[in-house]
């Protein structure tokens, strides 16, 4: 008999083992789908853009108002914008995260602010980018801060929009360290500071770059976010400040998709951006990866 004073038959325990199956079968199916999914959209960006991919290509300054030559300034500039965003976003989110595990006082205005959190997370680029439009890149006269298109808008405009998912991940993370670890460190002397610094903080890490790399991933593949902010459809020059507009990556795809007379002869030039993007971001990624790995072995 059982807590619930119902009998356990072998009849029962048959038909859980049947249903745990089951549901194990599905979850298999589930990830084979997902992982079926990637490999096919990577084999074919592979299959048709890797004949586009030359040193000249990777190299090369674009030509012919960007629908022909190189990429090697979308490829510098997507890399400052994922960069000087995450630069941006990762201590405002780790320290707003801090803060509301660690010293704000639960209640319904708490709950109200990670609410607007999560709906922020879920809200379409194109709406971060008008927003970076209208705040950072128009005069102070129109009441905007008057930066420009540039790469410093870019940037910031990116680090809104990934701010509420490293959040909402460093939050997570800090959530996930045991009181213990807090209630041992104040035992000993430390105080909140010092316990969330040297204790908290080491042990959440690793969950915090895993936020990273999801937001690393989404701002260097935006467009909207950075067609009314950052981007140029041509600017065959690198940028020589944070205030110069810059060519990208995604928007080089998008200039390449709608630009051209003849879309069907820029699709190799299309495939083979898209798949230096997903390397680049992949490359990124890999990084914090094995940052993250050195970090778990060194608490573990």
């Amino acid at each position: 008999m059982n807590g619930s004073n119902i009998p356990d038959t072998p009849g029962m325990r048959l038909r859980r083992k049947a249903t745990q199956e089951f549901w194990f079968t599905m979850f298999r199916i589930a990830v084979a789908i997902n992982g079926l999914a990637l490999f096919i959209i990577v084999g074919y960006m592979v299959y048709y853009g890797f004949p586009a991919i030359s040193w000249d290509f990777l190299t090369g300054q674009p030509t012919e108002g960007g629908l022909a030559g190189g990429i090697f300034p979308c490829i510098v500039g997507t890399f400052y914008l994922s960069i000087g965003s995450m630069g941006l976003a990762l201590p405002l989110g780790v320290a707003a995260a801090i803060y509301l595990h660690e010293y704000a006082t639960p209640g319904p205005f708490m709950r109200i602010v990670r609410l607007c959190i999560n709906n922020l997370a879920g809200v379409p680029s194109v709406v971060f980018g008008l927003f970076g439009m209208a705040f950072f890149v128009a005069a102070r006269d129109l009441g905007g801060i008057g930066l420009g298109v540039s790469i410093a808008s870019g940037c910031m405009t990116l680090a809104v929009l990934i701010l509420p998912v490293i959040i909402g991940t460093s939050e997570e993370a800090l959530r996930s360290v045991p009181n213990t670890y807090r209630e041992a460190s104040l035992g000993l002397g430390a105080t909140k500071w010092q316990t969330i610094f040297k204790v908290v903080l080491p042990s959440a890490m690793p969950g915090i770059l895993t936020g990273s790399i999801l937001s690393i991933s989404r701002a260097a593949g935006e467009t909207a976010a950075i067609m009314f902010t950052a981007a140029a459809s041509y600017n065959p020059t690198l940028p020589g400040s944070i205030f110069d507009e810059v060519m990208a990556l995604p928007y080089q795809i998008y200039s390449l998709s709608v630009s051209s007379t003849d879309p069907e002869a820029t699709l190799p030039l299309q495939y083979g951006t898209s798949l230096v993007l997903v390397a680049l971001v992949l490359g990124m990624n890999l990084i914090a990866i094995l940052l993250r790995s050195h970090l778990r072995k060194k608490l573990s």
